[in-house]
C-alpha cells in the first residue's frame, strides 16, 4: 500500500489542475478508447501532435519560462519522445533548443526531433551520460534546462492525464501506467490519489529494465546499469533509476509496480494495433501486456484503464510486431 514517509515536497493537485488550464491550447484531450475485453479501457496518448503523452510536461515547463529565459533557450535530454516534445514545444513557441540524445534512440524519434528543429547533441547510451551533457549544455550557453521527469512542472503537466481519465470514466478501478524515469506516473498518481484514494495506480515496466520494481520491493531507490536497460526492446523505458522527486512520488501514492516480459509486450503491441487500430510503442504496450497477462491477479475493482504513453515507432519495427506478435 502507498505511504507517505518522504519529505520532499510533492505535486498538489492544485498544481495539476493549473497545468491543466495552462496547456489546454497546445495538447489533445485524449479519449477513451475501449479494448474488446470488459471493463478495459486505452488511454492513446499515442494521438497527441508528437506520439506521446510527453508533450504536456514539456508545453507546462516551458510556459513557465520568463522572457529572458525563452530569449536564451532550453535544453532537454532523451531517448526519444521527451526529446521530440521538447522541439515541438520549443517550435510552436518560438524559443531555440537544444537535445542530448543517445546512440541507442530510434531513427524515426531522431529524425522527428530535428524535423521540429531542435539542434541534436548525440552521446552514448547511459541516462546519466546524456543527463550531464545536457547540464554542460546549459552551463555554456545559458540555456534553461526542460528535465524528462524529475521536475514538478514535468509531473504536473503529466498529471494531467490522470485528471482526464477520472473525468472521462469516474467509476475507474485501477489505472496502469507505464514506468521509465518517473514523471508520467508521479503525476498521475497524484492526480488520482488526491481525488479518489481508492482508486489503485499500479506501475507496470519491463523485466529487463524493472529498477523501479526492484526499488519498490526493497524500499530503496535500486539503479540499473545501461547496459541492462538496453536489453528491452522498450526504447523509451531504459532510464536507470527513478528521478529523486518521482520516486518520493511512487513512495507517497503508487500501490504497486508489476513487470512483463519482452515476449508479452511485443503481442500486446500487436494486439492493440490489430483490435483498436491504435499503433502502440512498446513501451507504450507494458500496461496493455499487464492488463493482458495479469488480469486476474489485478482483480476485479472497477473498469481498468492502460495508458498507452506512446506510439512513436519506426515502420520496420512496427511491421515485425505485426507478422511475428511475441514469436
Amino acid at each position: 500500500m502507498p505511504t507517505s514517509l518522504s519529505p520532499a515536497p510533492l505535486v498538489s493537485l492544485s498544481d495539476i489542475r493549473a497545468a491543466h488550464t495552462l496547456i489546454r491550447p497546445h495538447v489533445v484531450r485524449t479519449p477513451l478508447v475501449p479494448f474488446p475485453l470488459e471493463n478495459f479501457w486505452l488511454k492513446p496518448e499515442s494521438l497527441q501532435p508528437t506520439g506521446a503523452f510527453k508533450l504536456r510536461g514539456a508545453f507546462n515547463a516551458m510556459l513557465s519560462l520568463t522572457p529572458e529565459e525563452r530569449a536564451r533557450g532550453v535544453v532537454a535530454h532523451s531517448s526519444g519522445n521527451h526529446a521530440q516534445a521538447v522541439a515541438y514545444a520549443a517550435q510552436q513557441l518560438g524559443i531555440p533548443a537544444v537535445v542530448v540524445m543517445p546512440d541507442n534512440a530510434p531513427h524515426l524519434k531522431l529524425d522527428m526531433t530535428r524535423a521540429f528543429g531542435a539542434d541534436v547533441v548525440i552521446v552514448g547510451p547511459a541516462s546519466e551520460e546524456r543527463a550531464r551533457r545536457a547540464e554542460e549544455l546549459s552551463a555554456e550557453r545559458g540555456l534553461t534546462p526542460i528535465p524528462p521527469y524529475d521536475d514538478p512542472r514535468i509531473i504536473a503537466g503529466a498529471g494531467t492525464v490522470g485528471l482526464e481519465i477520472l473525468e472521462d470514466l469516474p467509476g475507474t478501478g485501477t489505472i496502469l501506467v507505464p514506468v521509465s524515469g518517473g514523471g508520467l506516473i508521479s503525476g498521475v498518481a497524484a492526480a488520482v490519489k488526491l481525488q479518489r484514494p481508492g482508486v489503485r495506480v499500479i506501475g507496470v515496466e519491463p523485466e529487463l529494465a524493472a529498477d523501479a520494481h526492484e526499488s519498490v520491493r526493497s524500499g530503496h531507490r535500486v539503479t540499473f546499469s545501461a547496459e541492462q536497460v538496453s536489453r528491452t526492446l522498450a526504447d523509451g523505458l531504459r532510464v536507470q533509476h527513478l528521478g529523486d522527486l518521482n520516486w518520493a512520488h511512487v513512495q507517497a501514492y503508487v500501490d504497486d509496480i508489476i513487470t512483463v516480459s519482452e515476449a508479452a509486450l511485443r503481442r500486446a503491441a500487436r494486439e492493440a494495433t490489430l483490435r483498436t487500430r491504435l499503433v502502440t510503442e512498446p513501451s507504450g504496450a507494458v500496461t496493455i501486456a499487464a492488463a493482458l497477462d495479469h488480469r486476474a491477479a489485478l482483480g476485479e475493482t472497477g473498469p481498468l484503464v492502460a495508458i498507452l504513453s506512446g506510439g512513436n515507432l519506426d515502420p520496420g519495427l512496427l511491421t515485425e510486431l505485426l507478422t511475428t506478435g511475441g514469436a
